[in-house]
């Protein structure tokens, strides 16, 4: 079976879908598909903020973002956070703010997002072929074959949205990268982002799941900080995740993947210096009574934290008076409280990484179009190029935007080929 279309836009994720609705919205006349390798549409949207999908955030910037900024800023200033709630609106889709910065769905399903975009696609006559991974494309004279399962298809403009490699079991899988590869482009090296990482199974963590409190995370490559952020960290059963951790996580993958010494430290006390710890601990060994070490800890820490890291001291301090605390051991216990080593021995993987870093360079893509910079006619976007947001809605306001410029980019480029068409004598 073979089909021509105007616009054919391979995978139907976020960028996908946004690409395919505001081509056929600005383009109202033009034959539109979507290709997709899943069985089912928006695996991945249903499955983003808990099942709440966190749409936007309040503020975007390049800053938000890892890439070359420069050319990233261009893309967001065409498609920008007000725009985005705009959108949603128009899919009958209301947002609220939350005090985090991040935009929900009022209703806090997911569900009703991918819905939405759905409803939009069939109103506007888009075709939506799923379980029709592209195995080859190639482009012949002004025209894109793309050859699938269910045959060969012939398009004039196509644009590649088949995400990266995070969550394959959504459909990710990495597979548009070859394609794009095929026909000239290159792919810097990818790596698991936001992702939660795993600790030494010797460490205490296990005892801490479920915990969940504020600490600064410094992240050191060859000596040399790289990385320092604060937030809320999750201790779990294999390690820790949590907003902080999923932002530093990049940093710890990307070095330990090409051998660097990379140490990840946790600073459980990042609103008060060394200075105000030690204190504190001086003032309290004055004070009448057996305070122990784990008690004194409790009073600005989680009881179970508290304990496990008086414990973790060599010898155990947990029951120790704090009257009795010499000064070695409290240099010890400072330096334990605001500068702890953590034995990482790697991350979730793929499986669990919310995005991937690396991808498509930036700079093999014109920012105000999407359009490749080899293959006229050939657009790529969102998590397919070399550009990974911080954790907070600020992959998918990416994915809005690459689509929103790519579909109407496409679309413009179509009326005006048939138009050149119909004008030659």
């Amino acid at each position: 079976m073979s089909s021509d279309f105007d616009i054919v836009i391979v995978g139907a994720g976020a960028a996908g879908l946004a690409a395919g609705i505001f081509a056929g919205e600005s383009h109202p006349n033009l034959s539109i598909a979507l290709l997709d390798r899943a069985k089912t549409i928006g695996a991945k949207i249903l499955i983003s903020g808990g099942g709440r999908c966190n749409i936007t955030n309040q503020r975007v910037t390049a800053s938000d973002f890892h890439g070359t900024r420069k050319l990233i800023d261009r893309v967001l200033r065409r498609f920008d956070e007000q725009a985005t709630i705009r959108w949603f609106t128009s899919l009958n889709i209301p947002l609220q703010l939350e005090s985090t910065g991040k935009y929900f769905p009022v209703s806090n399903k997911a569900r009703m997002v991918v819905d939405g975009l759905l409803q939009r696609c069939k109103d506007l006559g888009l075709s939506i072929l799923t379980e029709c991974p592209v195995q080859d494309l190639r482009k012949e004279g002004e025209l894109f074959i793309l050859q699938h399962p269910q045959g060969l298809t012939r398009a004039r403009q196509v644009i590649l949205a088949t995400g990266g490699q995070s969550l394959p079991k959504t459909g990710s899988d990495g597979s548009g990268w070859p394609l794009a590869q095929h026909l000239g482009h290159t792919i810097t090296p990818t790596y698991p982002a936001l992702v939660p990482l795993l600790l030494e199974p010797s460490f205490f963590h296990a005892d801490l799941s479920g915990l969940s409190h504020d600490v600064m995370l410094s992240t050191t490559v060859s000596g040399k900080t790289i990385d320092r952020r604060r937030g809320s960290l999750l201790w779990t059963h294999f390690g820790i995740s949590g907003p902080v951790v999923l932002d530093t996580s990049r940093f710890w993958v990307q070095a330990a993947a090409v051998d660097k010494e990379v140490c990840l430290s946790l600073n459980c006390f990042p609103q008060f210096s060394i200075r105000d710890i030690e204190q504190w601990i001086v003032q309290s060994t004055s004070q009448r009574g057996k305070k122990t070490i784990a008690s004194l800890l409790s009073e600005r820490l989680p009881a179970r934290l508290a304990l496990k890291i008086a414990e973790f001291q060599k010898p155990n301090i947990s029951q120790l008076p704090v009257n009795l605390l010499n000064k070695e051991a409290r240099s010890k216990l400072i330096l334990s409280l605001t500068n702890l080593r953590l034995p990482i021995l790697g991350s979730r993987g793929w499986n669990f990484a919310e995005v991937t870093a690396g991808g498509i360079p930036l700079e093999e893509i014109h920012p105000n179009s999407m359009e490749s910079r080899l293959i006229p006619g050939l657009y790529v976007i969102g998590e397919m190029l070399d550009c990974d947001g911080r954790i907070g809605g600020f992959n998918f306001q990416w994915a809005w935007a690459t689509g929103y410029i790519a579909g109407t980019s496409a679309g413009l480029a179509v009326t005006k080929s048939i138009t050149q068409e119909v004008q030659s004598p």
